[in-house]
């Protein structure tokens, strides 16, 4: 992924990552900082696992919080409009060809993905071939079970 790259978050999604990032800020800093005071008490650094243990933590959660802070500086939301084409923040109704039960999908950026809540990231297989389809267009999509073909039912 590009630094400048522009991330297409719902309006859902951003206030979800920027609430992590506060929590990571405060809470978990206050924690670890405590966590690596414990452990300067229990002596020698050198051989201290429960301190080695706290400044891996510390070190996770910088990293997250410099990996969020440069993903919302980049952050676009996209706004809930209808459209004839699939893109990200469409939900999808979907079939299974020659089946007419229909699924409803939510097109989402990477970072929002949350596929058992029907979630689906725009570079997943499936979001990919959605992108840019009108409804009743089909779409082949490769699986783990094998190719399985989709009906766009409608866009919402």
């Amino acid at each position: 992924m590009a630094e400048n790259e522009l991330k297409y978050l719902s309006k859902e999604g951003f206030l979800n990552l920027k609430k992590e990032l506060e929590s990571l800020k405060k809470e978990a800093r206050k924690n670890i900082a405590a966590k690596l005071e414990y452990a300067k008490g229990l002596g020698d650094l050198s051989e201290n696992a429960e301190y080695q243990s706290a400044k891996d933590e510390q070190v996770l959660n910088e990293s997250r919080i410099s990996q969020l802070e440069n993903l919302l500086a980049r952050a676009v939301v996209i706004s809930k409009k209808h459209s004839e084409t699939v893109c990200v923040g469409s939900c999808v109704s979907l079939a299974k060809e020659n089946n007419s039960s229909a699924e409803k999908y939510y097109i989402v950026c990477s970072e929002e993905a949350d596929p058992l809540n029907k979630k689906i990231s725009n570079i997943s297989p499936l979001g990919t071939g959605l992108m840019n389809k009108r409804v009743g267009e089909t779409v082949l999509v490769s699986a783990p079970q094998g190719k399985v073909r989709y009906v766009i039912m409608e866009i919402s």
